[in-house]
């Protein structure tokens, strides 16, 4: 019975310490509430509107009713028009858009010349009768972007034909740059790269100034000439000498291992991996701010953590997501990093064809920055 009671009384009085604490309370709730949100909502494996650029060489009416069939598709939404193909390879290349769909000049004869009009002529070769009528050119760094345009390689278009066609090749050609194999390791290590170093940097810095305020170290930084903003800077500069190195470790060990490519653009590649440190950084000092204890330290960052690796484009498509989930994404600094890293070493970009990723994640770091050290700067008065 005595053992009963003392069980009793440490249960009694956990309770009534998970009361007090009411952001461990709240993170009781809000995890899971998220998770189902993110996972049940957010979450689409099924991508629709790919966002594509048209480059209509025709500029006919059948030219204008061809797009017109491939965007009721759903699968993709055409959002930019080039008058060449150099211009749309571009787009793709600074992420702009995921595809462009190529119309030739002379589409109207090539769907002509399809056995199934039964306009194709005795003396049309098979070569003129294979023709595919357009052409697809694919960002192939995304598995699972690149699939879901290529099932639209043998889409039917009857309404241009009296009966349905009997091709004897697909409607569509398709393209695939950076990763004509489809291997899902080109697409999965630099991605991974934004992961951990979203994982550690948070991790942490978010229980920076709350160690410093357990250890009891608050008073003698208190009594230091110390500016707020300095003792920030003071807290990150270590922490991205272990961020580099870890980029090191993960894109050396996949060239290596799985062959994954590094591109020509080493100084880029360098500069943006800093501003995402930075910017991780910052967050995570922001974080430290809010916080009172270790515990709601590392809470605060799993709550960040989650959305991050969810929305950031890693695992699911970005172009999945419904509209309001991809406003949130574009707040976190993992969905512009996981766009300019992929950008970087796969499709060859600069930080100039990057440049609106480039300069939002230079704004969350100053920003942030400036965050943290007006917080503390308040605790401290």
């Amino acid at each position: 019975m005595r053992s009963l009671s003392r069980i009793a009384a440490i249960l009694l009085k956990e309770f009534n310490q998970l009361r007090r604490d009411r952001m461990t309370f709240g993170m009781v709730i809000m995890i899971p509430l998220i998770q189902l949100i993110l996972f049940g909502y957010a979450i689409n494996t099924n991508v629709r509107d790919i966002p594509v650029a048209v480059v209509d060489l025709s500029q006919t009416g059948i030219s204008r009713v061809l797009t017109q069939m491939v965007e009721a598709t759903r699968v993709v939404k055409v959002t930019e028009h080039h008058s060449s193909v150099e211009a749309a390879e571009a787009a793709i290349k600074s992420a702009r858009v995921r595809a462009a769909f190529i119309i030739p000049n002379d589409v109207a004869q090539r769907i002509a010349r399809s056995p199934a009009t039964g306009l194709g002529t005795p003396a049309s070769t098979d070569e003129e009768t294979s023709r595919p009528v357009a052409q697809w050119i694919v960002d192939g760094s995304d598995t699972m972007i690149a699939s879901s345009i290529k099932a639209l390689r043998s889409m039917p278009l009857s309404e241009l034909f009296r009966e349905a066609p009997n091709r004897s090749t697909p409607t569509f050609e398709v393209a695939l740059f950076f990763n004509p194999e489809q291997r899902t390791a080109i697409n999965i290590v630099p991605g991974l790269v934004g992961i951990i170093l979203t994982m550690t940097m948070i991790m942490f810095t978010s229980a920076a100034i709350v160690r410093e305020r357990e250890r009891g170290n608050m008073e003698m930084l208190i009594n230091t000439p110390v500016k707020p903003l300095e003792l920030m800077i003071g807290k990150i500069i270590p922490y991205i000498f272990i961020g580099l190195i870890q980029t090191v470790i993960i894109l050396g060990l996949g060239h290596l291992l799985f062959n994954v490519p590094f591109g020509d653009k080493t100084v880029d590649l360098f500069a943006g991996t800093l501003l995402f440190i930075g910017a991780s950084l910052s967050l995570g000092l922001v974080l430290s701010t809010i916080a009172q204890t270790q515990l709601q330290a590392t809470q605060m960052t799993v709550f960040v953590l989650m959305p991050s690796i969810l929305l950031s484009g890693f695992m699911f498509p970005y172009e999945g997501m419904p509209v309001i989930a991809q406003y949130i994404a574009e707040v976190l600094p993992a969905t512009h990093f996981m766009r300019m890293i992929r950008g970087f070493v796969l499709r060859d970009a600069g930080l100039l064809d990057l440049h609106r990723d480039v300069l939002w994640m230079a704004g969350f770091f100053v920003i942030g920055m400036i965050v943290a050290a007006l917080r503390f700067k308040k605790r401290l008065d």
